[in-house]
């Protein structure tokens, strides 16, 4: 029996019975797998700031694109009142207002005075 394992240690490479090799082994795949920071998650934490580092960069775009319009409404009644017709349907009293959705489903308007 001493025999078989025996020569069963000897059919093991050299580089895997050196146990300093055999503790580095450990020592990553812990790192890769069990830790609590491990690579996986650094992996899937990078994934996310991204993502979020775009959206940010998107956000940050919409807040001047509405700062601008912002101004341009609290700077002329011309542009208040076309926003007002435009977004949310506002009509003088001698006025009807007829909504076409086209095929895409985007909203037309058209105002006909009585």
């Amino acid at each position: 029996m001493n025999e078989f394992f025996g020569s069963l240690f000897n059919r093991i490479p050299p580089i895997l019975r050196n146990r300093y090799f055999l503790t580095l082994m450990v020592f990553l795949v812990w790192i890769i797998i069990f830790d609590n920071n491990n690579l996986i998650q650094r992996y899937h934490y990078m994934k996310n700031l991204r993502q979020l580092e775009k959206d940010r960069e998107y956000y940050q775009e919409r807040i001047e694109e509405d700062m601008r319009k912002l101004n341009e409404l609290k700077t002329s009644n011309e542009n208040l009142e076309k926003f007002a017709r435009e977004q949310y349907f506002m009509k003088k009293d001698n006025e009807d207002i007829y909504i076409i959705v086209n095929e895409d489903g985007e909203k037309l308007t058209e105002t006909e005075k009585e």
